[in-house]
């Protein structure tokens, strides 16, 4: 009987941790293609209370591969360059981007702030990738659409 109730244990937990790999490798392979920004959320108490969609011409590109990031963005009535390029790692409901290099004006940026961790919603043709504060609330967010 003790021996039964140590083999159940032992699967119990062997497949509750196969459940939580497949969930961080799940979303680590759905994330991969190409994005587009589709509209930002404000939120006040982890609530959404503004959502604000891009303006015409403005054009915000992210794309994924195995482990590697690389997003550019281009706003029509702006002559200043974005775009960046780094890894990143996306588990179960976190997106870490590292950023290596970029635009001129990305580097400025990343001159202070090189590793950026998002809150992640992800689903097969749309996430989120939400900016929290020290205390884990919502502050805003960039939602984005698959378009590859």
């Amino acid at each position: 009987m003790k021996l039964s109730l140590i083999t159940l244990i032992f699967l119990i937990s062997t497949v509750y941790s196969t459940n939580q790999t497949e969930i961080k490798q799940d979303n680590d392979v759905l994330i991969r293609g190409t994005w587009e920004l589709r509209d930002f959320y404000h939120y006040d108490e982890n609530e959404v209370v503004d959502t604000v969609a891009t303006t015409d011409g403005y054009r915000q590109i992210k794309m994924y591969t195995k482990d590697r990031v690389m997003w550019t963005r281009y706003v029509p009535k702006d002559s200043v360059e974005w775009f960046g390029y780094g890894s990143y790692v996306a588990s179960d409901d976190q997106l870490k981007e590292t950023l290596e290099y970029g635009s001129e004006s990305m580097m400025n940026v990343i001159d202070t702030l090189r590793i950026f961790t998002f809150e992640l919603q992800i689903s097969e043709n749309e996430y989120s990738q939400i900016t929290v504060d020290e205390e884990g609330n919502r502050i805003f967010s960039e939602n984005y659409k698959r378009i590859e």
